[in-house]
């Protein structure tokens, strides 16, 4: 049962949301629900989105003389196990549950970790054992899905799954973190699931981003070779489950996740240009996600929905700025991740 104080604080905090909402947002429409970076809308038929080719950033001619095998990390793995060790806030949701509609279509199993009171992203010794035999427990073709730090199965002397995952752009994504811990239904849940939980206070919930951001506070110092709270570090879920890698911002942590990336990484998709995601995740790991597009396209709005906070408000760039000029080696990252998507795409040769 909910305390009646908690039912109070959180009445006051929607009522707080529903002011928010009336300043920074107007109506969602049909057209509005769908209309994201990297999706180019035809028309709507229905439920169904009939979307235009992908308008890429990078010149196809740069990597015209790329061939699909060398891009490709697929090819390399034995054992037809794909681990999906998901990011927060990188519409982490959409690709599982079209992975979980795809498992039905294309014969192979999916696993899901349960949901946790405190996530831990960093295995201690025990963890680390456990999920490493879990894992190798699998009967292939299976998938399984997890938010985790990277995790390199041939130092334990065990088959290296498949990898994939997804990056945003990452101010962007700690802002969409921010606001979804302070979302109603969120909260609502997670007292749902774990009534042991200490409902969280008011002030704490009234907190603006930027106010949060001119304060220093805490949660949005983002201070460079600190351990950073709320899942901030994107490259802590790809350099592994190393002490350095969670120190935040730092040229090793870096430099690690792009080496994993490489070399371990069947797709990394970017949220951003999803289009582009799809198609790659199709034609390089096709066992998994064929027919992904058509079927993401067909049900766009179902897909388009999950998770999706209309209570989020606009950020200033002013503050924004601020904060990117402390995620610098983060968001060399993230271009790193969108160049290589790019290349796989360009080496399908889809313009053709």
């Amino acid at each position: 049962m909910l305390s009646f104080a908690f039912i109070c604080a959180l009445f006051v905090h929607v009522s707080h949301l529903q002011h928010q909402l009336d300043q920074y947002k107007t109506r969602l429409n049909d057209y509005d629900i769908i209309q994201r970076p990297g999706m180019h809308v035809l028309q709507l038929k229905g439920d169904r989105a009939v979307e235009e080719k992908p308008e890429l950033q990078y010149s196809l001619q740069k990597f015209q003389n790329i061939h699909p095998e060398s891009v490709n990390n697929s090819a390399k793995h034995r054992k037809m196990i794909l681990v999906y060790n998901r990011v927060p806030k990188t519409g982490s949701e959409s690709i599982m549950l079209l992975l979980r509609d795809l498992a039905a279509r294309n014969n192979f199993a999916f696993y899901k970790d349960r949901a946790r009171m405190v996530e831990h992203v960093t295995l201690n010794e025990s963890e680390l054992e456990n999920e490493l035999q879990l894992i190798d427990s699998f009967q292939p073709p299976a998938v399984y899905v997890r938010h985790v730090c990277y995790i390199n199965f041939t130092t334990f002397n065990k088959t290296q799954p498949l990898y994939i995952n997804m990056v945003r752009d990452p101010v962007e994504r700690v802002i969409s973190w921010y606001h979804y811990v302070r979302a109603s239904w969120y909260i609502v849940n997670r007292q749902k699931n774990f009534p042991k939980m200490p409902p969280p206070s008011v002030p704490w919930l009234r907190k603006d981003f930027e106010t949060c951001v001119l304060n220093r506070d805490v949660e949005c110092r983002y201070t460079e070779g600190t351990k950073v709270p709320g899942f901030a570090q994107l490259t802590h879920f790809f350099c592994g489950q190393e002490n350095e890698c969670r120190k935040f911002n730092t040229q090793a942590a870096l430099q690690k996740a792009k080496e994993n990336v490489e070399r371990y990484y069947s797709v990394v998709g970017v949220l951003e240009e999803l289009n582009v995601t799809l198609a790659v995740l199709e034609h390089y790991i096709p066992r998994f996600f064929r027919g992904a597009r058509d079927l993401y396209w067909g049900e766009i709005k179902r897909f388009s929905k999950v998770n999706r906070n209309a209570f989020k408000p606009s950020i200033p760039e002013r503050i924004k700025e601020m904060v990117r000029k402390n995620f610098t080696r983060e968001i060399e990252f993230y271009k790193f991740c969108k160049r290589r998507l790019y290349k796989q795409y360009a080496a399908l040769k889809l313009e053709a």
